[in-house]
């Protein structure tokens, strides 16, 4: 079958042959009359489909002195589209550099068991919590430790729910201060560049945590437990699943990131704002199924339905909060911990915001944050007139100011 091919006037290298669109505009229909829904992943491939098309309206921006136009159509600004994160990205970057601290960092991953995704599936806000927050609990309370570090660490965490084939398999990226500001908040105190805390006790205190908290919140009757889980119901069988979780290694990963400080949150900001698969990851469609790419130069096909089945399981519950901090870079912290840290470690407190009117538009917003300047014809450089363009629905409002740039991840 053939691809969708680019709006009129926008040059084909700005967005890939192939997106995550095109599948559900294709088969989205068909696999949504076909599988139980939430409300929530409805409305993703609703708006997923809609994007940057003509139902949401838009601009065309037009050149004066040599006649070159370019059609530009809303976007959806749902986090879990392809096209919709990379301004977002941007500016939570601009935010995060601010608090980065002149010292070494780890990365830690921390990996749920597969023997919690089904309560994961059913119990998404309840089971991502908990990952979010006692693995960051694990962290902080081995570095108040005053046997290991007797400090107070600087942690950012997001939540991913993939693999590279998109699979169900939770777990938490976390940036980490290679060190911390003292408990008597006198002095920074260095961990060693090449080494954090032995991953196996993280792990176990990890573990500890969470099936403590996993525990309190089945005795509750806090947790749907139907479906695939519904025989955790019985108390036998979900003391026999806690029993096998306490005797099994939770799996922790820890390695300095590259890169100096400034690099850090550049780092992580590969991880913020990814969504399951990125555009740029599709390979085809065909009367195959749909071929993308893993890892490296190997690919993967699929059926279009398994592919929308797979896709529609990272959808997270509307208003999760998946970007957290922790310790140090907690917000009640930033004016008081932080800035001492900053202090001692010999650098300024970051500057207040200026008073300056904001940027208006997207356009103006994506040149201070990027330097990319959409108001210069690609042509000839002349600059380049905006005229509004009818949307063709009526329902959900969108604005030419939520208009994006291509999705580079």
């Amino acid at each position: 079958m053939s691809h969708a091919h680019s709006p009129p006037g926008v040059r084909a290298s700005e967005r890939p042959p192939l997106e995550v669109a095109d599948i559900v505009r294709a088969y989205g229909e068909t696999f949504a009359s076909a599988h139980a829904l939430t409300p929530d992943q409805h409305e993703v491939l609703r708006d997923i489909a809609r994007c940057r098309t003509a139902v949401l309206g838009g601009h065309v921006d037009v050149c004066n002195a040599c006649g070159y136009s370019k059609n530009s159509y809303n976007s959806c600004r749902n986090r879990h589209c392809p096209k919709c994160q990379s301004l977002a990205q941007a500016r939570w970057l601009d935010q995060r550099m601010k608090h980065v601290l002149p010292a070494h960092y780890f990365h830690v991953v921390f990996t749920l068991p597969s023997e919690l995704h089904g309560l994961a599936m059913y119990n998404r806000e309840t089971v991502f919590n908990l990952l979010l927050a006692c693995s960051a609990e694990a962290l902080l309370e081995l570095g108040r430790d005053p046997k290991r570090l007797g400090a107070e660490l600087g942690i950012t965490s997001v939540l991913h729910t993939w693999t590279r084939e998109l699979l169900f398999h939770p777990h938490a990226h976390c940036i980490v201060t290679g060190g911390g500001l003292s408990l008597d908040e006198e002095r920074w105190i260095h961990t060693r560049p090449d080494f954090l805390f032995h991953v196996r006790v993280l792990g176990a205190l990890f573990r500890g945590k969470f099936l403590a908290r996993l525990v309190q919140a089945y005795d509750k009757g806090e947790l749907r437990l139907e479906g695939r889980v519904a025989h955790l119901a019985d108390p036998r069988h979900f003391a026999r699943l806690r029993d096998k979780l306490y005797r099994k290694r939770w799996v922790v990963y820890s390695k300095p990131p590259f890169g100096g400080p400034e690099q850090v949150f550049r780092y992580l900001g590969r991880y913020t704002h990814r969504v399951g698969l990125s555009n740029r990851r599709l390979v085809s469609l065909d009367d195959r199924g749909v071929t993308f790419r893993t890892r490296g130069d190997s690919t993967i096909t699929v059926l279009p339905h398994e592919f929308l089945r797979r896709f529609v399981l990272h959808v997270l519950p509307k208003g999760f909060v998946k970007i957290r901090h922790y310790g140090l870079m907690a917000a009640s912290n930033l004016a008081t911990k932080l800035a001492t840290a900053r202090r001692l470690l010999g650098v300024s407190s970051p500057a207040e915001p200026s008073p300056a009117q904001p940027p208006h538009d997207f356009r103006e917003a994506l040149l201070a944050l990027t330097g990319t300047d959409l108001r210069c014809c690609p042509r000839c450089g002349g600059p380049m007139i905006r005229l509004p363009l009818p949307r063709l629905d009526a329902g959900k409002t969108a604005s030419p100011s939520c208009t994006e740039p291509p999705d580079t991840s």
